[in-house]
């Protein structure tokens, strides 16, 4: 039955017929008019139904990810100070075991280093926990400060910026730099990260999308942009497939055609370098790149984003970058143990030898094994499926009978038909570790028949 809903204001709805109405005064409407208009709703439906069911429309959304064989579980996991990479499992019955995880995106372990919890808990001691609102508001914490200025140095650089993640400060960064760019058309790599996408999307620039690490494509576009401004956006390290770009050859298109770079280091910085600068100061041309954007979370070991560049770029973004000024800072202990991990991976190669040592032994461990591994020259360790059902099947099976957590990668992370198991070992990832996984996957692939060594892998057509 249809009804009325419990109360019309009037006024209301005669004022906002008066805003809408070119030249129309506010309740210049009559009322039997609007008495009409009402009534008219209620016959044909449009108005008293009651409510909508808007909980259809999520259930529906969850239901095609099902069917597409790409809804996500995460487990339930605890990490153990002072014994990464191992982990308290919470199962789904309730019962509690202890687990090795493969994954983790804390490539050295600084997450539990010592200085760094010690830096945190320290500076929670004597600052409290929070950070007090914006920067807006409540002004600079001395630690985010000294934060900025350690990485500035990292990175040979005027001045940096921190972000409450590397995501926001890929989305404000690239959006803010390019609208204060007059008529700029924005160069982006087509395996660049969403956060890179959704910047150069809320940028409202023009954009043009060139072929993976293909740099005579991107010349072609750089000399079709004839000379408006351009900034080209690119990854060192791409995180799925583990390869890299060609910074420095990069750079030289950027010279010879007037273009600003940006470029994203989140899978490098502490990792590589002598002072854990990324791949642009292993290459040495870290001076060449005008903006450099990093992490506080993979390498790092805490949480956060930044980025590095000239004081004026730095201080424009810190102006107009909506997702700098309108959110919470960083809480001091936060960045204080940021500094402590930055300064220590600065002066200490420890970490990144045994990072790298390891990383090849598990490749060249799995790879004997007849593993399809996907060849990279990183840390990053793809095992590649093929199938989504399968690569969460794997997952489950490694993680249920063998105690060894690798959460699965599927589309749209990775092209459909290329679904993985990406694997990321650390300095801690023993021989004896790398041993067990290797025994598990060998049973794990045995087992649900999975492709072996050899197999081409192709991205099914969208």
């Amino acid at each position: 039955m249809n009804r009325m809903p419990a109360t019309i204001k009037i006024s209301d709805t005669k004022q906002g017929a008066g805003q809408q109405g070119a030249g129309q005064g506010a309740g210049c409407e009559s009322k039997p008019a609007i008495t009409s208009a009402i009534k008219a709703a209620i016959k044909t439906g449009s108005i008293g139904q009651g409510r909508i069911d808007y909980e259809s429309h999520f259930r529906t959304a969850l239901d095609r990810l099902h069917s597409e064989r790409r809804y996500r579980v995460f487990a339930d996991i605890e990490r153990i100070a002072g014994r990464f990479p191992t982990a308290h499992w919470r199962k789904p019955d309730g019962g509690t075991s202890e687990i090795t995880v493969w994954c983790s995106n804390d490539y050295l372990g600084m997450g539990q280093h010592p200085d760094v919890v010690g830096a945190m808990t320290r500076t929670a001691a004597r600052c409290g926990v929070g950070a007090g609102g914006t920067r807006n508001i409540a002004g600079n914490n001395s630690p985010l400060v000294d934060l900025e200025r350690e990485l500035a140095d990292l990175h040979g650089k005027e001045a940096g910026l921190v972000f409450t993640s590397g995501y926001v400060s890929n989305q404000s960064g690239i959006s803010t730099i390019a609208k204060l760019i007059p008529n700029c058309l924005i160069l982006s790599d087509a395996f660049n990260h969403n956060s890179m996408i959704e910047g150069v999307r809320h940028s409202g620039c023009e954009k043009r999308v060139f072929r993976h690490n293909d740099l005579k494509h991107l010349e072609e576009l750089l000399i079709a942009a004839g000379d408006r401004p351009k900034l080209i956006a690119f990854e060192s390290v791409y995180s799925m497939d583990g390869d890299v770009s060609d910074i420095g050859a990069i750079c030289d298109l950027a010279d010879r055609y007037g273009a600003m770079t940006y470029l994203d280091e989140v899978h490098a910085v502490g990792l590589y370098g002598p002072r854990g600068g990324g791949i642009s100061e292993r290459d040495g041309v870290m001076h060449r790149v005008d903006v450099i954007e990093g992490t506080l979370a993979k390498g790092f070991g805490c949480v956060g984003g930044y980025i590095t560049g000239s004081a004026v770029l730095c201080d424009a973004v810190r102006s107009h970058a909506p997702g700098f000024i309108f959110t919470t800072a960083l809480p001091p202990a936060i960045a204080a143990a940021a500094i402590a991990s930055v300064r220590y991976l600065k002066r200490s190669t420890v970490e990144r030898e045994a990072h790298q040592r390891q990383a090849a032994r598990t490749k060249t461990a799995l790879e004997a094994a007849g593993l399809p591994v996907l060849h990279t020259d990183t840390h990053i360790v793809p095992v590649m499926v093929g199938d989504a059902e399968l690569c969460k099947a794997a997952a489950d099976h490694l993680l249920e009978h063998h105690g060894i957590y690798i959460q699965p990668i599927n589309y749209p992370t990775v092209p459909r038909g290329t679904e993985r198991l990406r694997i990321t070992p650390s300095p801690f990832h023993d021989d004896a570790r790398i041993a067990k996984l290797t025994a598990a996957l060998t049973e794990t692939w045995d087992t649900l028949d999975l492709p072996r060594a050899g197999t081409v892998f192709v991205e099914a057509a969208e």
